[in-house]
């Protein structure tokens, strides 16, 4: 069950990482590597930060 539970938990923060990303990259003016590895950080970041918050919300 607990392989279940970490498959579903990586589901959900990249189904919040994939849409926060494509955001980053439409509201960038420039994309070199630098500023898409930033991007990809603050997405992942903040999809995690997503996740917990709706953990909390739920109770889950």
């Amino acid at each position: 069950m607990k392989g279940r539970r970490t498959l579903l938990a990586v589901a959900e923060v990249a189904a919040w990482w994939v849409p926060l990303a494509a955001l980053w990259l439409v509201l960038v003016s420039t994309v070199d590597p630098l500023e898409l590895a930033v991007g990809a950080g603050a997405s992942a970041v903040t999809a995690l930060v997503a996740r917990g918050a709706r953990q909390a919300v739920t109770g889950r």
